[in-house]
């Protein structure tokens, strides 16, 4: 589709459309940069207020992952005014409000349209000095593969969505969600962090095959050390597995060798299609070993490294 716009890059342009980056990067005439993204999706939850805070926790991700600092958002909006009540709207705009007031950033305006199905996300612009810009497309060989948020969002949320997800499972889901990717991108630009992107809609195997293309490298992962959800093992064998993942198994299956170990469910698990996921980063491996040890002390979350970047192989990835 975009392959008959034209896109010349401008001098000012530091990250465009040639990659596939989180977001974009402008240099201006101060030799600041700014980062923006723009992100947003219609409900995964039923809490409208949970809602706008996963959104916005989701929106503000890609600037994490940049190594960039937010400073202001935009509400964007879709909304069926004549068949939910402002209420509701209220509530899904105070999430996203009070999420941003986590992030330490105000939300300065936005734009809304009468829609036939509730949408909310942010417009957020960072900002980075250039030495500190982190992108996805500069691993190193033997780097090691840290993944600092469990996956399976996508699972749940289709479990949620045909009201077959426990109240736990539900619970952890919107924990992990509404978790900002603000501690563990602050402290990544503490160690020696070559690369790093957020794992969202394009699930774990789709943003890893980013990084290897970006950066020439193919990836090792050993499947037994993703972590996942509770309980997301068990909704994938009862069949919830979202369209969004299976989309995402479909294009990745040619870059990826499996090992003959691994079942259909195992696969898809690590396609599923995820909301606000935690960063994938790619370290030396004694630096990620001090990056994990202190992530998980300081936030009592669980950073895990589930693999290795390798020369170039028959396949960008090898899960085994």
């Amino acid at each position: 589709m975009l392959s008959k716009l034209d896109f010349s890059e401008k001098d000012e342009v530091v990250v465009g459309f040639n990659g596939s980056d989180d977001a974009a990067v402008i240099r201006l005439d101060n030799g600041k940069l700014v980062v923006q993204t723009v992100d947003f999706f219609t409900p995964i939850v039923d809490d409208p207020y949970q809602f706008g805070q996963i959104a916005a926790a989701n929106s503000l991700s890609d600037i994490y992952a940049m190594g960039a600092t937010p400073r202001f958002a935009l509400n964007i909006v879709g909304f069926p005014i004549k068949t939910l009540s402002n209420e509701v709207l209220s509530e899904i705009l105070k999430g996203g409000a009070d999420k941003a007031n986590e992030a330490k950033i105000p939300i300065v305006g936005g734009h809304s349209i009468d829609d036939q199905e509730p949408k909310y996300g942010l417009v957020v612009t960072g900002e980075v000095d250039e030495s500190k810009l982190i992108r996805n497309s500069t691993a190193h060989e033997n780097d090691a593969i840290v993944l600092t948020k469990p996956l399976g969002t996508g699972i749940i949320s289709t479990a949620i969505k045909q009201d077959k997800a426990s109240n736990s499972i539900i619970d952890q889901a919107i924990k992990s969600m509404t978790y900002l990717n603000a501690f563990s991108s602050s402290i990544m630009k503490e160690f020696d962090t070559h690369a790093a992107t957020d794992i969202s809609g394009f699930g774990l195997l789709g943003h890893l095959y980013e990084m290897c293309n970006g950066s020439n490298l193919s990836a090792e992962i050993n499947f037994d050390k993703i972590p996942f959800l509770n309980g997301v093992r068990t909704l994938a064998n009862d069949g919830f597995i979202p369209s969004g993942t299976k989309r995402n198994f479909e294009y990745v299956s040619k870059f990826v060798s499996f090992s003959s170990d691994l079942t259909n469910i195992q696969k898809m698990m690590a396609a599923d299609a995820q909301t606000s996921g935690g960063l994938l980063l790619a370290l030396p491996q004694k630096e990620a070993d001090n990056y994990i040890k202190r992530y998980n002390q300081e936030t009592g979350q669980v950073a895990q490294q589930i693999g290795i970047f390798k020369s170039k192989s028959d396949f960008f990835i090898n899960l085994k």
